[in-house]
């Protein structure tokens, strides 16, 4: 390195499947989902501050979400089941921040999350930008799942879930299993739906 040149810090992550993925500047072509869904397997909720023997991950997580998704609207699209699926994916690099942190650390964590998030959706085949209507649907899942992780695994009320993100309405948290899994177990589960759910050419089509 020539002197005086200053040496950047280095702003990738290598992946086990081999792609060298720049945080900053992602490519989909270095977006692998199986590093995803190992990734995903991996990183625990509520900071792991949740009952059993495992983690509840973020790929278990993002397996609930897709579940409420489909049972909120049966008929609904295969692409939106995999936005729902993938809704969480960055974390997969960047970890899990509970809502509060997110909040603190403000505008340069959601703009990385957010070229990551594109990247993602680019790599197979999803709008970067998905229509509202789509948004709110997976957001009304996302919300759902924490009440039911919260009053489950995390260790509150039902009033206290309900102040921060609302009571389920017209579902029951006995539809689901939220058992926390074992890594791996989980990460073949994901990896599973997404093979159920994903075709070479997804677009995801705005809901009327």
């Amino acid at each position: 390195m020539p002197r005086g040149v200053a040496s950047q810090p280095r702003a990738w992550q290598r992946m086990l499947s081999g792609r060298r993925l720049d945080l900053l500047d992602p490519s989909p072509l270095d977006i692998e989902i199986s590093d995803i869904a190992h990734g995903l397997a991996r990183v625990a909720r509520w900071n792991g501050q949740t009952v059993g023997d495992h983690a509840f991950s973020v790929a278990q997580h993002s397996l609930l979400v897709e579940g409420i998704v489909s049972a909120l609207q049966p008929e609904t699209h295969d692409a939106i089941r995999l936005a729902a699926l993938l809704h969480d994916a960055p974390e997969y690099v960047i970890g899990d921040m509970i809502s509060p942190f997110k909040a603190a650390v403000g505008g340069d964590y959601k703009a990385v999350e957010h070229r990551l998030q594109t990247a993602i959706h680019l790599r197979f085949g999803l709008s970067p930008l998905l229509p509202a209507p789509i948004k709110t649907l997976l957001k009304r899942a996302d919300q759902i799942a924490a009440y039911f992780e919260a009053t489950q695994l995390a260790g509150f009320s039902e009033k206290e879930a309900a102040e921060f993100f609302g009571r389920p309405r017209g579902l029951s948290v006995d539809h689901f299993d939220l058992t926390p899994l074992p890594a791996l177990a989980v990460q073949q589960a994901f990896l599973q739906r997404f093979s159920e759910i994903s075709t070479p050419t997804q677009s995801a089509p705005a809901i009327s």
